[in-house]
């Protein structure tokens, strides 16, 4: 019997993710933010850390400071308390997401693609770098660069299904910018692969294979939800509602392969947007 510690276990992923390792018969011991220093960690044989605030917000002085916090603070507490234990956990994940590379156009982005200097990419980098002293005591860690998770109940497409199925959709700003994404589904099973895949190591791109611009989403969105999608948001109006998180997320194009994740295996279950977004949705 394997026992699992995961922090996060409440949010869109973490909840998933405990459903699917309680399905398979493994015990789940859940995290909070407060304890995961001293409670949970010793004598168990994984964890999963996906603890952090959400980044959709206006990003004020204090939200930047939750927003890294919660990261690197959270990660740092919990690597501390692995590195400490008489028996530790065979593997650490640890999220982290495709906002590490930046806004980088039409390049194509693996693992090995040199990192962004954006607050996003900063806090990225602080939040990988946090897992060192569980990396230092041997322990296998995976660093979880996730791309826009494609969920009906949650994240950015639960928040988009309602104004596109009204037929009030379309593309952000220019519609040129590379989205990278990956359904909730295989989200969940590459973290169940990666837990068990022991040559499985550093950084993953957790994306589907084929990224496409953020017009083509919206276009194939609206196909989906049989609606037009011909109505843009100017990149003008996010930013000012927004400020500069639109810039950082939304509006930032991130062309992210998954190299590493195709190199282990990994087989997916969506890896077109339309295969995606239909099984998703209907």
């Amino acid at each position: 019997m394997t026992t699992i510690a995961v922090s996060g276990s409440h949010g869109l992923i973490g909840s998933a993710l405990v459903r699917a390792l309680e399905a398979r018969g493994d015990v789940v011991r859940r995290l909070g933010r407060d304890a995961a220093a001293t409670r949970g960690i010793d004598s168990v044989d994984a964890v999963v850390n996906l603890a952090g605030e959400n980044i959709f917000q206006r990003w004020t002085p204090s939200a930047r400071r939750r927003i890294r916090d919660s990261r690197v603070s959270t990660t740092g507490a919990i690597a501390d308390a692995i590195a400490a234990a008489p028996r530790k956990p065979r593997v650490l994940l640890s999220g982290s997401a495709i906002g590490i590379y930046g806004n980088r156009g039409d390049e194509v982005l693996d693992e090995a693609s040199a990192l962004g200097d954006d607050f996003l990419a900063s806090v990225c980098k602080d939040w990988e770098a946090a897992t060192q002293p569980a990396e230092q005591t041997g322990v296998r860690v995976v660093h979880l660069r996730t791309g826009i998770v494609l969920a009906r109940g949650g994240g950015a497409l639960g928040k988009m299904l309602l104004p596109f199925r009204l037929g009030l959709g379309g593309r952000l700003g220019s519609g040129r910018q590379w989205t990278s994404w990956i359904s909730l589904p295989d989200h969940v099973n590459a973290m169940l692969f990666l837990l068990d895949t022991v040559t499985a190591a550093g950084s993953a791109n957790l994306v589907a294979p084929e990224p496409v611009r953020n017009s083509e989403f919206a276009r194939t969105l609206g196909r989906t939800v049989h609606r037009p999608a011909a109505l843009p948001v100017p990149a003008f109006a996010l930013k000012l509602a927004l400020g500069t998180m639109a810039e950082d997320t939304v509006l930032a194009s991130q062309r992210v392969t998954p190299r590493k994740l195709d190199q282990w295996g990994f087989r997916y279950e969506h890896r077109r947007i339309d295969v995606a977004l239909s099984a998703i949705v209907s």
